[in-house]
């Protein structure tokens, strides 16, 4: 898994078009003071499911903690390298993860699996307001 994060005072998205035959209908979105996660699921991780699961978790938690943001956005992106996992697995990976965060008491959105979006998105200045992170592999 790889994982571009940001925090943002604000992210919107908007679908523009399709890329997955059978993808579910897409709505536009926006959010204000959220980890923004840009998460490329790839093929490896369906060997090491468990553990790429609960490291991707304990970070955007970690992340979320550091403004005590409540919100989170996980939106596919499979532009960060490496090979792509199968649609099918990544977009249960991500239902998995959006509801373990709401679990624990945060606000998940997941932008439209199987569409490009345009977005905006404007994100704090310091450090940590941009990590990226590779979990297993």
């Amino acid at each position: 898994m790889r994982l571009l994060t940001f925090l943002a005072r604000s992210f919107a998205w908007q679908p523009f078009s399709q890329t997955l035959a059978g993808a579910p209908p897409a709505e536009a979105g926006a959010v204000t003071d959220a980890v923004v996660a840009f998460v490329q699921v790839e093929m490896a991780d369906a060997g090491d499911r468990d553990r790429v699961f609960r490291q991707t978790l304990k970070h955007l938690k970690w992340l979320a903690n550091k403004r005590q943001f409540q919100n989170v956005v996980l939106h596919t992106f499979t532009h960060l390298g490496g090979e792509n996992a199968d649609p099918v697995f990544a977009q249960a990976l991500f239902l998995d993860l959006a509801a373990r965060l709401a679990e624990t008491g945060y606000f998940v959105s997941i932008t439209p699996f199987g569409w490009f979006c345009s977005w905006q998105l404007d994100v704090y200045g310091e450090s940590l307001a941009k990590v990226y992170k590779q979990i297993g592999g």
